[in-house]
């Protein structure tokens, strides 16, 4: 066969007589390929393996470019995540405690905290609050003086006049009484007058009481950390025997022991005098000495002897003066918050003694001009809200969290809780038990009339739900301020886990502010300081005072009423409440002193 008719011709490396040649052919090709076949696929296996090879650096590039673009996207949304959280911490910690927050286009409030969050209550409500208060109108000044001012101001106290009824005979005391008060400031300052009462009427000596240290309260303060001591038996003198400590042979006594401690189960709640005489009497006359445990409002206010009765004002609204360190601090609140308003009204003059505020040459503000302020106590505290055992709002995160605050507070509610049927959370609201919310709070001020800039001063610390509970009445009373923000650190230093000694200074600024306003009628402060108002007030310290069970039935029209109708009712409902009435039997008389034993009417 010739050349010509070869289908191919061999490699130029294999001519016909080189038989070596092509050994050396054979020898480098792949795998010792050795038929005629591998001549001719022998060029497209070198092109094959260079275009993967190429692809294969090809695809190495392209995978390494994308992770390098991955890369950077991620470190570019680690970045951004960052500047975010430290954007929001700035946020938070440039926040104050109650400051306010948008309400979002869903009338929800928004709250750092997720386990806090809570509904707005009464979201058409507020949209038509916050609504009236953005429009301009002048502040009525009937929103400042007492509807009957007339009428108040007839009444003058008189409970300090001497009564020669109450001196006993020194020489037939029956002995000592012990008094260990226990709950706040307000509950063992009713004890306090209580128990001058029971000492008189029993002709026995009054040790100045002590107080009980509570789980809520956590407060060691003792009666000489809150009162004046000389003061009080300075001005008691003349109706009850007082003196500081027992005599040295009662002292060792075990009064358990010998019978003469006295317990909520011997002495019942609102117990008549004759109770005290028949119970208490016989073991003074036995031992020389009696111990009430707990004592508080063991004695009822009706029937009581006229002499008694004008013997517990007096002890209330005279003889009990704050100490020097809570009268100067609390002089300093007032003057802060009224920006150096200085008046001198008898309020002034009983709570805050020689401290009376001082006009100066220019206000502690100029921001802010002289103004008048209104007090406000926002009885919604962690004990109160979890006492009520009323829903507010905020899931199942605050029903466990009220849960777990009665176990260790308060296990006998705990125990009812399990043995009966309870009320459920509507009804109890319906009939006017549950405490209202700051969100209803701020809807009632609004309803009345109060703008927009009113300077509110919030008594009370902790309210329950902080934030979350809080905005609604931040956003419509910006303008609200308490102790915490008026006083410096160090000026608060000395009253630091000592709630009693603080909440001595919240009775100083809602007793002097220029209009009171309460959210719980039954609370102690808000008792004493409504009947402080009147006793010393001349007419001109105006309360508010809502009717829960009332306010209740118009909230309940949230979705139906409009503005103008919940305005005139919740108004009504108010001016109701400040009718000057002579206190009815068995009131409190430390909230209601409108009466002969306790004050005098001009005729």
């Amino acid at each position: 066969m010739g050349k010509q008719d070869s289908p191919r011709s061999p490699p130029p490396c294999m001519g016909d007589n080189n038989q070596l040649a092509v050994k050396k052919c054979y020898s480098i090709l792949p795998h010792g390929l050795k038929n005629e076949g591998a001549y001719i696929k022998f060029p497209k296996n070198i092109a094959n393996s260079r275009r993967q090879t190429a692809l294969r650096k090809h695809a190495r590039l392209v995978i390494w470019t994308f992770v390098l673009v991955a890369c950077f996207f991620l470190m570019d949304s680690l970045m951004l995540s960052i500047v975010h959280c430290m954007n929001l911490h700035n946020s938070l910690s440039q926040r104050k405690l109650y400051g306010s927050e948008e309400l979002n286009r869903h009338g929800k409030v928004g709250y750092e905290k997720e386990e806090k969050t809570s509904r707005v209550m009464y979201e058409r409500l507020l949209h038509m609050a916050s609504r009236t208060l953005s429009e301009f109108r002048h502040d009525s000044p009937m929103l400042w003086e007492e509807p009957y001012k007339k009428a108040a101001s007839a009444w003058k106290p008189c409970a300090n006049k001497h009564n020669k009824k109450l001196q006993g005979n020194a020489a037939n005391r029956t002995g000592f009484i012990l008094v260990s008060a226990n709950g706040g400031l307000n509950q063992q300052r009713v004890a306090v007058c209580n128990a001058v009462a029971v000492a008189s009427l029993l002709n026995a000596t009054l040790v100045l009481p002590k107080f009980l240290f509570s789980s809520v309260w956590k407060d060691t303060s003792q009666f000489g950390d809150i009162y004046q001591e000389e003061y009080f038996m300075t001005v008691l003198r003349d109706d009850v025997s007082i003196v500081k400590e027992l005599p040295f042979h009662l002292k060792l006594l075990d009064m358990e022991a010998i019978g003469s401690l006295v317990t909520d189960m011997d002495i019942m709640k609102e117990s008549k005098p004759s109770d005290f005489v028949e119970k208490v009497l016989p073991l003074l006359l036995k031992n020389e000495v009696v111990h009430f445990l707990g004592f508080g409002n063991r004695l009822a206010f009706d029937p009581l002897p006229s002499d008694l009765q004008r013997l517990r004002c007096k002890c209330n609204f005279h003889a009990l003066k704050f100490v020097p360190k809570i009268q100067e601090t609390g002089a300093l609140l007032v003057r802060r918050i009224r920006n150096y308003d200085a008046r001198s009204g008898l309020l002034d003059q009983q709570l805050l003694g020689t401290y009376l505020p001082e006009i100066p040459s220019r206000p502690h503000n100029s921001t802010r001009s002289l103004s008048k302020y209104l007090a406000l106590h926002l009885r919604f505290e962690m004990d109160m809200v979890a006492y009520s055992l009323c829903d507010f709002g905020g899931g199942e995160n605050e029903r466990k969290e009220l849960q777990a605050y009665r176990e260790i507070h308060f296990p006998t509610l705990v125990m009812r809780m399990r043995d009966t049927k309870l009320i459920s959370s509507a009804k109890l609201r319906k009939l006017g038990r549950c405490p209202l919310t700051p969100e209803e709070a701020a809807l009632m001020l609004s309803a009345i009339g109060y703008k927009r800039d009113t300077y509110i001063y919030l008594a009370g610390s902790h309210i329950y739900g902080e934030q979350s509970k809080m905005l609604p009445l931040t956003e419509l009373y910006p303008n609200l301020v308490t102790k915490e923000n008026l006083l410096t650190s160090s000026e608060l230093a000395p009253f630091k886990n000592f709630s009693s000694q603080l909440a001595a200074l919240d009775f100083i600024a809602c007793a002097t502010a220029d209009v009171f306003a309460m959210t719980d009628s039954g609370s102690q402060l808000s008792s004493l300081v409504t009947g402080y108002r009147t006793y010393y007030g001349a007419g001109r310290a105006p309360t508010l005072r809502p009717n829960k069970k009332r306010f209740a039935k118009i909230l309940s029209e949230t979705s139906t009423i409009n503005w103008h109708e919940f305005e005139g009712r919740v108004t009504k409902m108010i001016e109701e409440n400040q009718r000057v009435q002579v206190r009815r039997v068995g009131r409190s008389i430390y909230r209601q002193p409108r009466c002969p034993e306790c004050m005098c009417k001009a005729s």
